[in-house]
């Protein structure tokens, strides 16, 4: 079995410290698109388990925290070489209540293990 660091077969393309910073942006954007998400599964229960639509802006609002958390995953991605497949389960984390919590906390600790290295 590898391990998280062992996963990544090409050296980053960036120097640590713009592997760093693209990582805290991720970060922040995992947390934020985490917290909109969850907001929006209120917003949805709300609006069709009690008929409250007051909430009608959050469904935009997390489109579009959305959209600039895909572009900080893929940033970072490009930055430390992750595969496709790696990218492409770090974005769709983002769409998934809780998993971008999980996700971040994943990929920080692979980020910073070959950081490390």
């Amino acid at each position: 079995m590898t391990s998280p660091q062992q996963s990544v077969s090409a050296k980053p393309t960036a120097e640590p410290a713009r592997i760093s910073s693209a990582l805290l942006r991720y970060r922040v954007m995992a947390w934020v698109t985490g917290l909109w998400l969850l907001l929006l599964v209120v917003e949805l229960i709300l609006k069709y388990a009690f008929g409250v639509d007051s909430l009608d802006f959050v469904p935009v609002v997390h489109g579009w925290v959305y959209v600039v958390y895909l572009a900080m995953a893929i940033d970072l991605a490009i930055k430390v070489r992750w595969p496709v497949g790696k990218t492409v389960l770090t974005l769709i984390a983002g769409t998934i209540p809780f998993l971008s919590f999980y996700f971040e906390h994943i990929r920080t600790r692979e980020v910073r293990a070959v950081l490390a290295a």
